[in-house]
């Protein structure tokens, strides 16, 4: 039998600990609408379908969603964030609230709109995604703001996780005070990278990049691709790279349909393959993986035990439409099916 596999009872224990632990989450968070309805026709003005509407739902996405996905896995989390003093960002925070996710860490500016993502879904498969957003950086003033909020809470907090999306709440600045502050206080620092937004990531405890952001973070082609990610050369000279600089202790690279790479210094990286049965939609894929590896880790499990239990987690997300979550109950019947 693969010693890759994680088993349902040594996965209750994890689950059951990491109910012991406090998870902050600090990024840009979003609003994520869903317009369902069905399509029938192609409209005469133009050759798009014509949705007819059925229903819409709301849903916290972004660095948001990942605290969703830790609340879920009953993990007590706050979020950090910036919204817009709008509609948007007070329907976000009710959308928390009713989740009991800690919501006083985001901070309000008049000067930004709460991003909303709103994607029409028609017969299981998003038509078009719409996108109101402000991607300018936070200024010094909110950023301080920001770590204000956060600081308190440090003293028990057993991790952070950083959801950077692009959007402008993860700056230098704010990176850099938390990798100090966290390194002070022996804090787990977690990150999901945006390789268009450059910066220095070095000193973290994990970085989950997907292949497309793992080669765009070391700027090379993606120009091959082996279904066996162990003989795959140049996956393997990007995971080399991405270990040397910006070297972080443990790098766990999404690879889609063939699972994922765990990567460690001085040691082999291990292919982890998909456990998926169908994939409806890949939308909040990530923000699954890297809120189960990070409560894993904080519950005390290895970094294999953490990969395990975030491939399987992934792989139930994706079998769900929309910006979706998995429960313990959903988690452990998956590792018992398995």
């Amino acid at each position: 039998m693969s010693r890759n596999v994680i088993s349902a009872a040594r996965a209750r224990e994890i689950l059951t600990e990491a109910r012991k632990t406090r998870i902050l989450v600090v990024g840009d968070v979003m609003l994520d609408q869903f317009i369902w309805g069905s399509v029938s026709r192609i409209s005469p003005e133009a050759p798009v379908p014509v949705v007819d509407f059925q229903r819409e739902s709301f849903m916290p996405g972004g660095a948001a969603n990942v605290s969703r996905n830790l609340a879920t896995l009953a993990v007590p989390t706050e979020i950090f964030g910036a919204i817009g003093d709008d509609d948007s960002g007070r329907q976000l925070q009710g959308l928390l609230d009713e989740q009991k996710i800690g919501c006083q860490g985001l901070v309000k500016s008049a000067k930004r709109h709460t991003s909303v993502k709103t994607r029409i879904v028609a017969h299981q498969q998003q038509v078009v995604r719409i996108d109101r957003e402000t991607r300018e950086s936070l200024d010094g003033e909110l950023t301080r703001q920001l770590l204000a909020e956060l600081k308190p809470k440090l003293a028990t907090t057993d991790a952070i996780i950083i959801g950077d999306y692009g959007k402008g709440v993860v700056t230098q600045p704010l990176l850099d005070e938390i990798k100090s502050l966290c390194r002070e206080r022996g804090i787990w620092v977690s990150l999901d990278p945006k390789p268009v937004h450059k910066l220095d990531l070095s000193r973290l405890s994990l970085i989950t990049p997907n292949r497309k952001e793992a080669f765009e973070m070391v700027e090379l082609p993606d120009e091959t691709r082996n279904a066996n990610p162990l003989a795959d050369k140049n996956l393997l000279l990007v995971v080399e790279r991405l270990l040397q600089q910006p070297s972080p202790a443990i790098l766990l690279v999404t690879l889609g349909d063939l699972g994922m790479l765990l990567c460690q210094r001085d040691h082999n990286p291990i292919h982890i393959p998909t456990v998926a049965q169908e994939v409806f939609d890949v939308s909040g894929a990530g923000d699954t993986v890297i809120a189960s590896f990070t409560l894993a880790i904080a519950a005390g499990a290895s970094p294999l035990e953490a990969a395990l239990l975030s491939n399987h987690a992934a792989g139930i997300v994706v079998g769900k439409v929309g910006t979706a979550t998995t429960t313990p109950e959903e988690l452990i019947h998956s590792l018992t099916t398995g």
